[in-house]
């Protein structure tokens, strides 16, 4: 017979390992009988003092809960309070005040800059309003208003922009109803 070549597509299947032969390997070969008597009782205690603990844990948290209900100490006032207490933590930290400190700086630079900008406009406009050609546009502007008074109110005389302003609405006025009339026969219709 001619010897079988073993590759990655072996055709017979594959052998498991007999569990019973698992079992027999003893993983605590280095541990004697009298060690591993002591292990379990160790085990066996440290059980027994989790269980204990356990049960002093509760009955302590249930009597921390009736202090709480007795004091009149609800969850809402619990979490105020630390909320408070976070709070005070956090302003009295370095970064919050470092922080604090600089937006209070750049809060300061900020209003002086709009100052100095207000400033700056304010005196711009004065600049303006003297240089001759607002003076210009300003005659311009009163020359035209005293016309449209005239036109309007019938006397020659300047006013001011407001009275003229008032002639015009006032003339407006009076030819509005003979549109409403109008409008309404024709709705009418």
């Amino acid at each position: 017979m001619e010897p079988r070549q073993q590759g990655l597509l072996d055709k017979e299947p594959l052998k498991e390992v007999d569990e019973d032969m698992v079992s027999e390997v003893d993983l605590n070969n280095t541990v004697t009988e009298e060690e591993r008597e002591e292990m379990e009782n160790e085990l066996t205690k440290l059980e027994e003092e989790i269980n204990t603990l356990k049960q002093v844990l509760a009955s302590k948290e249930k009597r921390h809960l009736e202090l709480k209900q007795k004091l009149g100490i609800t969850p809402l006032s619990e979490l105020r309070q630390n909320f408070s207490k976070s709070w005070y933590d956090m302003q009295t930290s370095t970064a919050y005040k470092k922080t604090s400190e600089t937006l209070t700086t750049a809060g300061q630079r900020t209003s002086a800059a709009f100052s100095n900008l207000g400033t700056a406009i304010t005196r711009k406009f004065g600049d303006m309003r003297n240089s001759p050609s607002f003076k210009s546009f300003e005659e311009k502007v009163e020359s035209t208003v005293s016309n449209i008074k005239s036109k309007v109110g019938g006397t020659g005389g300047a006013g001011s922009f407001e009275e003229v302003l008032s002639s015009a609405a006032h003339a407006s006025a009076q030819d509005t109803p003979t549109n409403n009339v109008n409008e309404s026969s024709e709705r009418s219709c």
